[in-house]
């Protein structure tokens, strides 16, 4: 087994990944998730299954880029890192995740 040492860069790069990929699910644009079950497109359930799981995903990495001491913050508005810290995906997530919802990196993902 080789002794690979913890690469902070990558860790940093599937957070944004994983924050892409629950914008887009917010956004109820498609994603990998579509791929997996093509068949439960048609039902409106799958819509909050699939904000759930991208929601577990980045939970998951940020907790792991926490535990690491990687910066994970950074890649983040406040507003949003307190939604990650707080673990909950509310209403007030789903509803005030963009906050500048006019942007054009939001309307481009």
């Amino acid at each position: 087994m080789s002794d690979q040492t913890v690469n902070a860069e990558f860790f940093i790069k599937k957070v944004n990944e994983a924050k892409v990929h629950f914008e887009r699910a917010l956004d109820c644009k498609h994603t990998e998730f579509d791929d997996l079950y093509p068949y439960m497109i048609e039902h409106p359930q799958f819509f909050w299954y699939k904000r759930y799981v991208a929601w577990s995903e980045l939970l998951t990495l940020a907790d792991l880029c926490e535990e690491l001491a990687f910066p994970w913050r950074e890649e983040f508005t406040a507003q949003q890192v307190e939604y990650v810290e707080q673990r909950v995906m509310s209403a007030k997530v789903l509803d005030f995740w963009f906050e500048n919802t006019d942007s054009k990196e939001h309307a481009q993902r």
